[in-house]
């Protein structure tokens, strides 16, 4: 911890000088990316400040409560040593988390896919309801989204939905949202009262750069046919839709929402690329070492993460075994006390596997 500390310190400091300099402050191509990796670095820094300060009022606590005669005052000493040392320890544990290497994807844009599980129409529903439940809490991180791909259910649910979330640390948020969502519920199609329970899955991948997925166009097999659903004339008319085709990992991705062929093309080619990263990811992690499998989950698509039960207003996380009963506010985009829990429980999971 110490060498590593020390470097990011000798770093920040460089930076600085770097920054000050007035050649680099007027050139904003070579000021940018290092004013950037010091905002980075900042909180480190903050932190390591006050753990020195926590440490150094430690000290000075004990070295007036073995001087102390009073026993008011040590009484009151004792308890300043044993605040101070919590406090101490606290920061340490911050510093250690602070210096966990990141996720190179952690600021990248994502790609949500949601499709419907078991359930028919009311896991259509489902899914179209925590498509609204993550554009909600997109709005409310200032992000965009953007709709890529969509089959719509005849009651207005999504049999599938694939959308854009582009925003800084899209992917360090939605991350550990991949998995089976569960829902408990008496559907609307459901006379008789009786709650149902239904699933939808959901896929988080972050946004891949054309130079990290190396694309053969020999590799693709592209078709052109008509679209079908809502779009007026050119429906059946004009061949708009796209499906592409990877022969080597047989990934298929159809694109047919835009009149264009030409957008609808590039929307297709972006979802494949970012399939492909994340088949690619996979399948590396999986030769080098076994995949590491915490608490947080594995991120695979058969892992049941979450029930969403609103007969009772609650929602369950069964990685974290966390419950809160605010559903609709959940379900409002309100997702941060869960994303802020599991993102600090594989914190905690990532540091216990650096130090064993």
């Amino acid at each position: 911890m110490r060498e590593a500390l020390a470097a990011r310190l000798g770093r920040f400091d460089q930076l600085e000088r770097e920054l000050a300099d007035p050649a680099v402050a007027s050139d904003p191509r070579r000021w940018q990316p290092l004013a950037q990796e010091r905002a980075e670095l900042e909180p480190l820094v903050e932190a390591y400040r006050r753990w020195r300060e926590a440490a150094a009022d430690l000290e000075a606590a004990r070295a007036l409560l073995r001087e102390a005669e009073d026993a008011d005052e040590r009484a009151y000493l004792a308890a300043e040593v044993e605040r101070l040392e919590g406090e101490r320890q606290a920061l340490e544990r911050a510093l250690r988390g602070l210096l966990l290497p990141r996720d190179p994807r952690d600021q990248r844009d994502v790609i949500m896919e949601i499709r419907a599980g078991t359930g028919g129409e009311e896991a259509a529903l489902f899914a179209g309801d925590l498509f609204r439940m993550y554009q909600r809490y997109a709005e409310r991180q200032g992000w965009r989204t953007e709709i890529m791909a969509a089959t719509e259910s005849d009651l207005g649910g999504f049999k599938e939905i694939i959308f854009a979330v582009s925003g800084r640390g899209a992917f360090s948020r939605l991350k550990h949202e991949s998995g089976v969502h569960r829902v408990q519920r008496v559907p609307v199609t459901e006379a008789g009262g009786r709650i149902h329970t239904s699933t939808a899955t959901v896929a988080v991948l972050p946004e891949a750069e054309e130079v990290e997925v190396q694309i053969d166009p020999d590799d693709l097999e592209i078709d052109t046919f008509a679209a079908s659903g809502p779009g007026g004339q050119h429906v059946n008319k004009t061949e708009s839709a796209v499906r592409i085709t990877h022969k080597p990992t047989g990934i298929v991705v159809t694109c047919q929402d835009e009149r264009s062929q030409h957008k609808n093309r590039a929307r297709a080619m972006k979802i494949l690329r970012a399939r492909l990263l994340d088949y690619y990811t996979r399948r590396q992690q999986e030769e080098l070492s076994q995949q590491r499998r915490s608490q947080v989950g594995t991120g695979e698509r058969s892992e049941k993460i979450r029930t969403y039960n609103f007969r009772e207003n609650r929602v369950t996380d069964h990685r974290i075994g966390l419950t809160l009963y605010r559903l609709q506010e959940v379900m409002d985009g309100d997702l941060d006390e869960l994303l802020d829990a599991l993102a600090a429980h594989d914190e905690q999971v990532r540091l216990g596997e650096a130090v064993s």
